[in-house]
């Protein structure tokens, strides 16, 4: 049996390879559709294009939101000297050298000034980045699959809330179902009082007693109703059962158990089935709620 999946959670994965370092944060929200975002850092322009299909091939719902932060290892990084900055650095102190006033400079206080060692920038050298590229693709995918691990473990929780939620929304419909068959003799009480009162109105009371007691007889016959309340049960946790990617298709069903249970509610004549309709519709209100949790 597979889990639901819910639509929020949060992955991350570290990694280092072909002088970068970098950090990978996943993490979704409910959305009604799959919606990815990618941030990333400049240079690795093909990571965005496989981070997305990345996340299309795990998830069909939520805002997935991928941030990727980057950074070249300076033991790594290719160095040079600025030998024109070195020379002109040279140059303005020569006056004072002359004068005795300061010594030549050595090597290393040269080279220690700010500017005159250079890293190389990271576009300078594509092979390097089309390496860490490939690694980096690798933290998205680790990152990724934590989310979604984390998607089924709250789609795990939502199950549990859910399958409840459908336990009440059952014993409220069997209560439902005893009741009216209660309110079948109220409303034939209710039309024989009728019947008396309409027997001295003259010639036509027969057929007004015959469309009061039809009428009667549609409000008292709430059986299609209850039938097909428990048809959405089986079918819920058949979705259940089934998990994945279940939400639109529960947040489907939970339309029709409103709809049955508004018309329920709008054919009570007693009291007690009235009360119990207002709760199937607050059950059923709930199971709502947490279904648009469910990817």
């Amino acid at each position: 049996m597979a889990n639901l999946s819910g639509m929020t959670g949060f992955g991350r994965a570290e990694g280092a390879g072909g002088g970068w370092s970098w950090v990978v944060e996943a993490r979704s929200v409910n959305g009604r559709g799959l919606e990815v975002r990618f941030r990333g850092p400049a240079g690795f322009d093909a990571l965005e294009r496989s981070t997305r299909e990345a996340a299309q091939a795990r998830f069909q719902r939520g805002q997935v939101s991928v941030s990727v932060s980057a950074r070249r290892l300076e033991s790594e990084a290719p160095v040079r000297v600025n030998q024109d900055l070195a020379r002109r650095l040279l140059d303005a102190g020569e006056p004072w050298i002359a004068e005795g006033r300061v010594l030549r400079p050595t090597l290393d206080g040269l080279l220690s000034l700010r500017g005159v060692i250079e890293a190389e920038s990271a576009e300078a050298d594509p092979e390097a980045l089309a390496e860490a590229g490939a690694l980096l693709a690798g933290s998205v995918s680790e990152a990724l699959d934590a989310l979604q691990a984390a998607r089924r473990e709250e789609g795990r929780q939502l199950e549990g809330v859910l399958g409840r939620l459908l336990d009440e929304v059952e014993a409220l419909v069997a209560q439902a179902g005893r009741l009216a068959s209660e309110q079948v003799e109220t409303i034939r009480s209710r039309f024989l009082r009728r019947l008396a009162e309409l027997a001295g109105e003259g010639p036509d009371v027969a057929e007004r007693a015959f469309l009061e007691a039809a009428a009667l007889a549609v409000k008292a016959d709430v059986r299609e109703e209850l039938d097909r309340l428990e048809g959405h049960l089986s079918s819920a946790r058949g979705l259940l059962s089934e998990g994945g990617a279940a939400g639109r298709r529960l947040d489907f069903l939970t339309q029709e158990f409103m709809r049955e249970a508004n018309t329920l509610c709008s054919k009570a004549a007693v009291a007690g089935l009235t009360r119990t309709g207002l709760d199937l519709k607050a059950a059923i209100d709930q199971f709502r709620e947490q279904v648009q949790n469910v990817e």
